[in-house]
C-alpha cells in the first residue's frame, strides 16, 4: 500500500490533474490513498477571503464568485462534455462558504479560519476524484474531517492518535484509489481544523502510520529535497539520500520541502518516505529513511524572512528565573508564537520568532505588566547545517548581526 500526496503547484490546472493520472500510471496495480492539496493558490485566496470576513468587508461576494470561476474553468476543460454530480458537489461546497461568511465572525479569528480555508482543499479533491473515474481510475473520495481527529487548538491543531488511527483502519479498500484531503482534519463537535500550512505532508504520513503503508511519495516541482531554497541561494544541490533524523533537523529549522511533523510517524513504523519531481516521476528524487551515511556531505541553508527579536527584562531587576520562562512561554504557547531562537542573561530573556503583529501586540498587552518588552522586527534568520567559517562569512557579509548561535552541526544567525 502506497501514500501519495500532490501539492497545489500539482493540481493548479486542468493539465496538472491530468499529469496525475500519468504518475498513477506508473504504479498500476498498486492500492494508493492520494492526498491532495487545495489548487493552485486557493489556499492563499481563501485567507483573504477570511480576512475580508473578519474586517467585515463587502468585497467577499467578488472574492468568493473568482474561486468558483477558477475552478470551474478547470472542471471545463477536464469534462468536455460537462459533469453534473462534480458540478452539485462543488454547488454544495460553494453554497456552504456563502451561507458561512453570513454568519457573524467569531472573536476567534483562528476558529473563523479553520471554517472557510479547508474548503480549497473539499474543492480539489472532488475534481481529481472525478476526473480519475473518468480515465478509469476507479477511485473514490474520503473525508478527512472524519478521519483525522483532533482537538480544537484551531490552525495548529493536535491528532488525537488512538481515534484517528481507529477511523483509518475502518476504510473500504474495496477501490485501489482513495482520495482525501491533506492539511484538515475534525474534531468531535463537528468543527473544521487545520493541521498548519503545509500541513498536507504532515496528513500522509499520518496516513501511512495508520495504514501501515510501504512508502510515502510527495511530488513537488522540484526534483528532491535541495540543500537550499532556490529562491534565496544560487546553484542549490540535490540531496540523494537523507536520514530521518537529518531530514526533522531540517524541517524543525524551516525547510520548505517537508512540513516538520512529517517524519516521526514514518520513522515510527520505519516507513520510506521519497520526494520526486511531478514533471519528471522518473527520475529518483531523494529518499529519507534510517539511513544516514551520506548526512553532512552537503552544506544546508535555510533562509527565514519577516523574523522578530523580543526582549523580556524584569522591571524590579530580579533575575529571569524557571518560573519567569515558564510564564512567558505558556504565552507563547497561547498565542500561538514559535520560538525558532532563544538566548537568556541575569535579566534578560529573548526570543525569536516569524512576525505576526497581532500576535507580538497581543504578547506584549499580556506581559507588560510584568516586564519591559522590546522588540526588533524585520529581521532574517539563517541556518547553515554542516557549516565552516568561510560559508558564515559569505552569507553574512554586510549584515548585523543581532544574535548568533552554534552547536557541533549548526550555526544560526540572527541578522538584519
Amino acid at each position: 500500500m502506497l501514500v501519495f500526496k500532490f501539492g497545489g503547484a500539482s493540481v493548479k490546472d486542468a493539465e496538472s490533474v491530468k499529469n496525475v493520472v500519468n504518475i498513477l500510471d506508473l504504479y498500476q496495480g498498486e492500492k494508493i490513498l492520494v492526498v491532495i492539496s487545495a489548487m493552485g493558490k486557493t489556499t492563499n485566496n481563501l485567507e483573504k477571503i477570511v480576512e475580508s470576513y473578519c474586517l467585515g468587508k463587502e468585497d467577499i461576494t467578488e472574492q468568493i464568485e473568482a474561486l468558483k470561476n477558477f475552478h470551474l474553468r478547470i472542471v471545463n476543460q477536464l469534462f468536455e462534455n460537462g459533469h453534473t454530480e462534480l458540478i452539485d458537489d462543488l454547488s454544495k461546497i460553494f453554497g456552504y462558504l456563502e451561507k458561512r461568511v453570513v454568519i457573524p465572525p467569531s472573536d476567534n479569528y483562528d476558529l473563523n479560519y479553520d471554517q472557510i480555508v479547508p474548503v480549497g482543499e473539499l474543492l480539489s479533491t472532488k475534481i481529481v476524484c472525478a476526473y480519475l473515474n473518468k480515465e478509469n481510475k476507479i477511485s473514490n473520495w474520503v473525508d478527512a474531517r472524519k478521519l483525522v481527529l483532533t482537538d480544537s487548538r484551531f490552525r495548529k491543531a493536535n491528532i488525537d492518535w488512538e481515534l484517528t488511527e481507529m477511523a483509518i483502519k475502518g476504510l473500504d479498500w474495496d477501490f485501489n484509489i482513495l482520495v482525501t484531503q491533506g492539511f484538515i482534519g475534525g474534531t468531535k463537535g463537528n468543527f473544521m481544523t487545520t493541521l498548519g500550512r503545509e500541513g498536507s505532508d504532515f496528513t500522509a504520513s499520518i496516513f501511512a502510520n495508520a495504514l501501515n503503508a510501504n512508502s510515502v511519495t510527495i511530488w513537488k516541482d522540484v526534483p528532491g529535497v535541495l540543500n537550499a531554497d532556490p529562491k534565496y541561494f544560487n546553484n542549490t544541490e540535490k540531496l540523494s539520500q537523507v536520514s530521518y533524523k537529518e531530514a526533522i533537523e531540517l524541517a524543525y529549522y524551516g525547510a520548505s520541502v517537508i512540513h516538520p511533523k512529517t517524519i516521526k510517524p514514518l520513522q515510527n513504523k520505519n516507513i520510506t518516505l521519497y520526494v520526486k519531481s511531478f514533471l519528471n516521476p522518473k527520475d529518483e528524487g531523494t529518499v529519507i529513511s534510517e539511513n544516514f551515511e551520506k548526512d553532512g556531505e552537503i552544506p544546508c541553508y535555510i533562509f527565514k524572512t519577516n523574523q522578530v527579536l523580543i526582549s523580556f527584562s524584569t522591571k524590579d531587576f530580579s533575575f529571569i528565573s524557571e518560573q519567569h520562562i515558564s510564564e512567558i512561554f505558556e504565552t507563547l504557547y497561547g498565542l500561538g508564537l514559535e520560538v525558532n531562537t532563544m538566548q537568556n542573561s541575569a535579566i534578560n530573556f529573548s526570543i525569536n520568532t516569524s512576525f505576526d503583529k497581532a500576535k507580538v501586540e497581543a504578547l506584549t498587552k499580556i506581559l507588560e505588566a510584568k516586564y519591559v518588552i522590546k522588540y526588533n522586527d524585520g529581521l532574517d534568520l539563517l541556518t547553515i547545517r554542516h557549516y565552516n567559517e568561510d560559508i558564515i562569512k559569505v552569507l553574512t557579509k554586510g549584515r548585523k548581526i543581532l544574535l548568533e548561535q552554534r552547536s557541533r552541526n549548526t550555526v544560526r544567525v540572527l541578522m538584519r
